[in-house]
């Protein structure tokens, strides 16, 4: 008989009840050092006091009103993302998955208002992750992805990761963009080097492109900038974000110039929940702590710290980590075991891995970790691949 629940995940037998920081606590008690933060999404970590204020004030005044009114809360957040960012306008969205769904459709429909209905192609990467919609499963094209969920939309280019002649042989008349992670999650903590997102940047100013960058899991300040794409020291046209932007929240967001977004008019795209006066609170409070310059500088930090003593546990277990990858507090170990056997052995040892593909475990603690948090994290880590080593 299939669960009331459907059962399209292979979850882990935990049940947590209570956050607090970079800690979770389990229905039976035991405490648990989260290095996944709920997929890179409580970038404040469990229970910010600012956070549950925020909620809790504006809970007492007004949850939703839709989109068919002025929001104040919703403009006061996409004045801080546009004061902070490349950005011109926002759209608010529920989720990355939306947020993937809207980048699209305005990237199709800025070709279309400027008389070229026919550059409809988005260039895209292999590994790529962008959410399980339609759109999103199209666009990274592997087989995990699309497999049984034919006809998968057309449209989609899909090109090896990181090669830029690749990119280049691929622009035809039909192409309108360019779709990347700056750095990919899912597909096992892969930075695009600074150089490359350079070169596709210049690639789209010379053939007309559009530059769609896709920050979902790796943006508000995750890597130590408040977007990735600053440690290029280039700017898209177009960009998803989600997941931290909330703390927590169900919110998601679309960036994009004026120009990119001048075929968007009233009419061309909507939602009932997304920009509601509740997630906009929240995440306003999110971005008066990830946008400050000084709470950056402690990410970057930790994140050396943090770094450092991975690189000790890759050096302590050379037959079950391989390397440390990835940038500010989104880390990857590379496994020479099964990453599923580490993350289980972390379970085993209280502390919270997430797997991803090429074999990789990720860290994605929350961007509030303390140094006494990253010591923890070395001595459970430890443990837990000692475990995963014994005969």
């Amino acid at each position: 008989m299939i669960p009331s629940v459907l059962p399209t995940y292979n979850r882990a037998p935990l049940a947590f009840v209570k956050g607090e920081g970079a800690w979770l606590t389990e229905a039976d008690g035991r405490r648990f050092l989260d290095l996944g933060s709920g997929i890179a999404v409580n970038a404040l970590g469990h229970a910010h006091p600012a956070l549950v204020k925020a909620l809790t004030d504006q809970a007492q005044n007004l949850w939703h009103v839709s989109n068919l009114y002025v929001i104040p809360q919703q403009q006061a957040l996409a004045d801080k993302l546009v004061d902070a960012s490349f950005a011109d306008t926002v759209f608010f969205t529920n989720s990355g998955t939306e947020s993937c769904e809207l980048a699209v459709k305005m990237a199709r429909k800025y070709f279309y208002e400027a008389g070229q209905p026919e550059r409809v192609e988005i260039l895209t990467f292999d590994g790529s992750f962008h959410g399980r919609s339609s759109a999103g499963i199209a666009a990274a094209g592997s087989e995990k992805m699309i497999k049984g969920f034919g006809p998968v939309l057309p449209g989609f280019v899909h090109l090896p990761f990181g090669d830029l002649d690749a990119v280049r042989a691929a622009i035809t008349d039909r192409t309108a963009a360019i779709l990347i992670e700056p750095v990919q999650g899912e597909g096992g903590i892969r930075p695009v080097p600074d150089a490359d997102l350079k070169a596709l940047r210049q690639i789209c100013d010379e053939n007309d492109l559009l530059l769609i960058l896709d920050e979902v899991q790796c943006g508000m300040g995750r890597t130590g900038r408040l977007f990735a794409h600053e440690w290029a020291g280039i700017t898209p046209d177009i960009m998803m974000v989600a997941k931290g932007i909330g703390g927590g929240f169900p919110l998601g967001a679309v960036l994009a110039t004026e120009r990119a977004a001048s075929g968007m008019t009233a009419g061309t795209h909507g939602s009932t929940y997304g920009g509601n006066p509740l997630g906009c609170a929240v995440g306003s409070t999110v971005m008066d702590h990830v946008a400050d310059p000084a709470f950056l500088a402690e990410v970057n930090r930790k994140s050396a710290l943090l770094r450092q003593k991975l690189e000790g546990l890759v050096a302590d277990h050379p037959d079950v980590f391989e390397e440390v990858r990835g940038a500010g507090l989104m880390l990857g170990l590379k496994c020479r075991v099964p990453n599923v056997d580490v993350v289980r052995a972390g379970y085993d040892n209280l502390v919270i891995t997430v797997p991803a593909a090429d074999n990789v475990i990720r860290l994605l603690p929350p961007l509030t970790l303390t140094d006494e948090d990253i010591t923890e994290a070395f001595t459970r880590l430890d443990r837990a691949a000692t475990a995963v080593a014994a005969p």
